[in-house]
């Protein structure tokens, strides 16, 4: 979880390095560093802490050198200091590392019995002392570069400096992304094409097990054997056009405030407007053909999951199996052929979910990607992609590409029902006419609900729990809820199944204990309500999200009511979403906890 680049140039490039680690500091804000070859000799300036803290650094120790390699830090092994931060150097050697190096202990004892001082608490720097001691046995660098990957187990993606190698990067790859940018003269190496994006859009990804040498204007793969191997060269079509805040104060703020216009784009890759039907978007997963459905993701795009679990189940009567990635992927599921498969993630890099799709893949699963980057390695290696085409999403905690997630698996629901005939072509034109109509009711909300959001988020931000209620898709949603405001808040929030209050929860309710309960006027809605007459007779505060339905028909005296248009049932999850999402946003803000960079968080989770 933390993000590489490098550049062989043909001029000074401590400046681009500095900025290519600022599209990656969502990977990674508890350190960072970059190294440089000048003059024959390597020089390193690193810093703890954010990113503008290596940049003040570098403005009082410039870096000189036309090569050179960076890295923002998420920590792993290791407290995030400086003394910890990348690159790590070991006589003339400068390595920076994502992922996690899983035999470290064993390689650093017998490293350390040979002579070798450790001088940081990290994982990585045992690929430094390998590669000094191949060196010193007189292996050269490619040589040395070459026994030391034969060495490690575990995820990594690495890129080398040899400092009597002064025009040449050497990388790997086995886990965490890594790609090869091609300039005029000049060569890059990035964690993914948004870091090189206005350096080159000509790239080559590397796969599992490919390491390579990189010099100004050549680079030679080679396959985990020593062989040399060819790998395609793509047109990226990454852009960091929009990674900017605009006129908002943060990164979320203005990604609640995209999802109009995102969701939009989105639904109009998966259904017919003009004649109010789904697409059938590939003849690669045809639903109509399957048994049953595998949903499997992480985090935010598991809750996604599980509202789609809903949908594909009520719609298109087809039984969803459906877990988190980490531990799906070591269940040793049963699977049967006729089934297929969904995987779930924002970045298309997440560790756990790529393992999980290649478990059903070798199983010999049909498997669709869910994914918000279509050049990533998840949407490569899938049957099929469903892109979700949120654009970039800077901020850690994920809004607009979970609702992009959200209307796509209903979308893809919809298009289940209708190949596996469980809807009639009405119900069909009328589940996608309450989709094309979701736009324009998320912009009514997010114009009309913000005054009491702030006021309610001003009162909740004095609680330090919160529980989080609902039932049918409100379940996950209550998660999803919860998660955020946890995520960015740090108020400590659990999200339950509204059913599952008396079997525990109740015990947590008090006057001390807000509970914030969804509760659209849907069929659960009179047993909803049911569980939250038991919150108030213990002195619970009651916050409700219903709608104009539901808050004609409820009753009860609550602390804050927030009122939603009445929506079809399907798209209730979305537009329930908003508020949710900027409850958790206006308590961070009114907190004054750093909202798109919370703390030990980071973007892309490619380790486990």
């Amino acid at each position: 979880m933390c993000g590489i680049v490098g550049i062989v140039g043909r001029h000074s490039v401590s400046q681009r390095l500095l900025e290519a680690l600022k599209r990656l500091e969502y990977r990674g804000y508890d350190s960072a560093g970059i190294a440089t070859i000048s003059g024959g000799r390597l020089e390193r300036c690193r810093a703890q802490g954010k990113l503008v803290n290596l940049e003040m650094r570098l403005e009082q120790q410039p870096l000189n050198g036309m090569i050179g390699i960076g890295h923002t830090r998420w920590a792993t092994h290791g407290a995030p200091t400086e003394r910890n931060a990348h690159p790590h150097i070991v006589d003339g050697i400068a390595v920076v590392h994502n992922g996690i190096i899983e035999n470290f202990a064993e390689l650093k004892a017998e490293l350390e019995a040979t002579g070798a001082d450790f001088e940081t608490s990290t994982d990585s720097e045992v690929v430094a002392h390998l590669l000094a001691k191949s060196r010193r046995g007189g292996m050269s660098g490619r040589e040395a570069m070459h026994a030391m990957l034969k060495r490690l187990k575990g995820a990594f993606s690495l890129a080398i400096l040899f400092q009597d190698e002064p025009a040449t990067i050497m990388a790997a790859r086995n886990g965490p992304p890594l790609v090869i940018g091609h300039g005029d003269g000049e060569m890059f190496l990035g964690s993914d094409p948004i870091t090189l994006a206005p350096l080159t859009n000509e790239v080559t990804y590397l796969v599992d097990g490919d390491w390579a040498v990189i010099e100004k204007t050549d680079f030679r793969i080679f396959d985990s054997e020593g062989n040399v191997v060819a790998r395609p060269r793509h047109t990226s079509m990454a852009s960091v056009d929009r990674v900017t805040k605009g006129d908002y104060d943060h990164f979320m703020q203005k990604e609640i405030y995209e999802q109009p216009e995102v969701i939009a784009g989105a639904l109009a890759r998966h259904i017919d407007i003009a004649s109010n039907r789904a697409v059938q978007v590939s003849t690669e997963l045809n639903f109509a053909n399957v048994s049953s459905l595998v949903i499997s993701a992480c985090g935010t795009a598991y809750l996604a999951g599980l509202i789609g679990k809903y949908w594909f189940e009520r719609y298109a009567r087809l039984s969803v199996e459906i877990d988190v990635a980490s531990e799906f992927r070591y269940r040793d599921i049963p699977l049967s052929p006729h089934a297929a498969a969904l995987f779930i993630s924002q970045s298309g890099e997440t560790a756990d979910t790529l393992a999980s799709m290649r478990y059903c893949k070798a199983q010999g699963l049909k498997v669709g990607a869910v994914v918000n980057t279509s050049e990533s390695t998840i949407a490569r290696e899938a049957d099929v992609i469903f892109p979700i085409l949120a654009g970039p999403e800077i901020g850690v905690a994920s809004t607009k590409a979970f609702t992009c997630q959200l209307a796509v698996l209903a979308a893809l629901a919809i298009g289940a029902g209708k190949a596996r005939g469980t809807i009639t072509e009405d119900e069909e034109r009328q589940l996608v006419m309450s989709l094309i109509e979701m736009p324009r009711i998320m912009r009514r909300v997010l114009r009309n609900i913000r005054p009491k959001i702030e006021l309610l988020s001003k009162e909740l931000s004095g609680y330090s729990h919160a529980l989080f209620l609902g039932r049918g898709t409100s379940f996950p949603l209550a998660m999803e809820g919860a998660l955020k405001l946890k995520e960015i808040s740090y108020i400590h929030a659990e999200g339950y199944a509204a059913g599952e209050l008396k079997h525990g929860p109740i015990a947590l309710v008090d006057k001390n204990m807000p509970v914030i309960i969804i509760a659209p006027h849907d069929r659960f809605f009179d047993k909803t309500v049911s569980n939250m007459q038991e919150v108030a007779a213990r002195g619970g505060r009651v916050i409700l999200l219903t709608d104009e339905s539901g808050a004609a028909r409820s009753k009860l005296d609550t602390i804050h009511t927030v009122v939603l248009p009445d929506v079809e049932e399907i798209i209730a999850p979305i537009i329930f979403s908003l508020p949710l999402q900027l409850l958790a946003y206006y308590v961070a803000v009114t907190k004054g906890t750093d909202v798109d960079q919370p703390r030990n968080l980071a973007k892309s989770v490619t380790v486990e």
